[in-house]
């Protein structure tokens, strides 16, 4: 099963008042595993870039500015969507609201709606009542978001692969972000396969405390020293 985490960056909140896509990125799944392959682009929005959007993105008129515009990229956007990989979206009518906009305004088909995961609902449903940005699960799930200081959509979209595996269960953090890459050569795939996985950046924050460690091992000594416990741990030391 072929899925796409998608993610894009645009220049406001809604395609009918002018706004428009200035990025898109996105990670291949199969079967719940990253492939390695990534799409990423930035898009000239033919239109300037407001402050708050880029105080949000980073992406200003002057960058921009030599960009392709989004009917130049459209094709290589459809070809590796496919007609149907689900396409797995944080808050994703917003981003199918906005993909779909300029699809159409390219003369492409619209994406339907059944082609959709949302993690936002997935989030909420898991966790009701809680703080499901993908910040927020970033930290729920011990996924390292530290470069994270400011939207980018291949990032985001990395990042929300972990997210999405780990909301199903399937997959530990760090998975997808040591085998995605970065972005590819001009046609936006990256290695054909996964990299190897290296060291992890910084070693995961404990899951006990020092106290609970430290209650743990009285409860221990408590047991004798013919504790099965002990026989264990004294061969896991040899």
């Amino acid at each position: 099963m072929r899925e796409l985490v998608l993610d894009t960056e645009t220049t406001g909140f809604d395609p009918d008042t002018g706004d428009r896509i200035v990025e898109i990125g996105a990670v291949e799944l199969m079967n719940h595993l990253p492939t390695g392959r990534t799409f990423h682009v930035y898009i000239n929005p033919e239109r300037a870039m407001p402050q708050e959007a880029f105080e949000v993105h980073g992406l200003g008129d002057d960058f921009l500015r030599d960009k392709p515009k989004f009917a130049e990229v459209a094709a290589d956007f459809v070809a590796f969507a496919g007609e149907d990989a689900k396409l797995v979206i944080h808050n994703a009518a917003f981003d199918m609201k906005f993909l779909n906009w300029e699809l159409k305004r390219a003369g492409y088909p619209v994406m339907p709606w059944s082609r959709a995961i949302d993690t936002l609902e997935l989030a909420r449903s898991r966790f009701p009542g809680a703080q499901n940005s993908l910040d927020a699960l970033c930290r729920r799930f011990r996924i390292d978001n530290s470069n994270r200081t400011l939207h980018g959509a291949l990032l985001d979209s990395e990042l929300l692969a972990e997210v999405y595996l780990a909301l199903r269960g399937g997959r530990q953090p760090g998975l997808v972000l040591e085998a995605a890459g970065g972005p590819g050569d001009g046609t936006g795939d990256g290695p054909s396969g996964a990299a190897p996985r290296g060291p992890r950046p910084r070693p995961l924050a404990p899951r006990i405390s020092e106290a609970e460690a430290e209650a743990h091992a009285a409860f221990v000594a408590k047991l004798g020293e013919h504790a099965v416990w002990l026989r264990y741990t004294s061969r896991q030391n040899h």
